[in-house]
């Protein structure tokens, strides 16, 4: 995928969230990040999960890095000592390990510890086009610093039966932080992943969804190649980018950068939570 001609402007920080597991949340930020940086756009991953999952899905084993993301939250160094280059050209990620859990103690009596995040990034932002930040599936310290941090929010959605009473309860926190910590806080839409065409109830889903927010165009099916690039620690694109799987996130990564770059509609704001209901 050819880089666009037109600049591509200030660092965009996406954070990628949902607050239920199991919907694609990591995978997306790993595949699109890397689909993004396909399109050679200088891009980070900020791994916010102390599960590690989108650090080691790039080839970061798990202890093999001495300094992570937990040691730029509670001070001890700064951003640019913990990103790692990958083997995708121009893709780098800032690990994470189990040790962040205890990010949430040692932060919990600072007055300014949800805002450790942005105040790391800031300094870094002339480096990169593109920071995707992988959230854990929770809605605590760490989410919030993500959402502080960043420039949009990006949500995965598989197309399940409580997937929109889910998406409220999103919604909520978002405004919450918006209005309190971060008021150019966007929701850049909602990309539905594992879909299954075949299912009814995941079109009845789709079709519910885009009432209330904006869903990209392109969706990530349910693809086996997907499944098994991380247990390789490589993003689908370089496990095999003839999968289903890969071609989705390039479409996804080509849309967005479409949309970003003046050449797509843009997406129509979410409504507040309550419009959901």
């Amino acid at each position: 995928m050819a880089r666009a001609n037109e600049p591509a402007g200030p660092c965009r920080i996406i954070c990628v969230v949902n607050q239920k597991g199991g919907v694609g949340k990591t995978t997306t930020a790993v595949n699109l990040a890397a689909s993004v940086a396909a399109a050679e756009r200088r891009t980070l991953i900020i791994d916010m999960d102390p599960q590690g999952n989108a650090s080691s899905g790039v080839g970061v084993r798990p202890g093999s890095r001495e300094r992570t993301i937990y040691d730029v939250l509670i001070g001890e160094v700064p951003l640019s000592e913990v990103i790692v280059e990958t083997d995708v050209a121009t893709l780098a990620v800032a690990p994470a390990t189990q040790d962040l859990v205890a990010a949430e103690l040692e932060l919990v009596d600072d007055p300014k510890r949800a805002l450790k995040l942005r105040e790391a990034i800031e300094p870094e932002l002339s480096r990169f086009d593109y920071v995707f930040i992988d959230c854990p599936p929770s809605l605590g310290l760490l989410t919030l610093n993500a959402l502080a941090a960043t420039t949009s929010v990006l949500v995965p959605l598989q197309c399940e039966y409580f997937a929109l009473e889910g998406l409220t309860h999103l919604m909520a926190t978002i405004d919450r932080v918006k209005n309190g910590m971060n008021p150019e806080l966007e929701v850049e839409g909602v990309v539905l992943t594992m879909f299954d065409p075949r299912n009814n109830l995941a079109h009845q889903v789709a079709d519910e969804v885009k009432k209330h927010f904006f869903v990209f165009e392109n969706v990530i099916p349910r693809n086996v190649r997907l499944s098994e690039a991380p247990s390789h620690g490589k993003p689908v694109i370089l496990y095999d980018i003839s999968s289903k799987g890969a071609q989705g996130y390039l479409a996804l990564a080509k849309e967005m950068l479409t949309r970003h770059t003046g050449g797509g509609s843009r997406a129509k704001p979410a409504k507040r939570a309550g419009g959901t209901r």
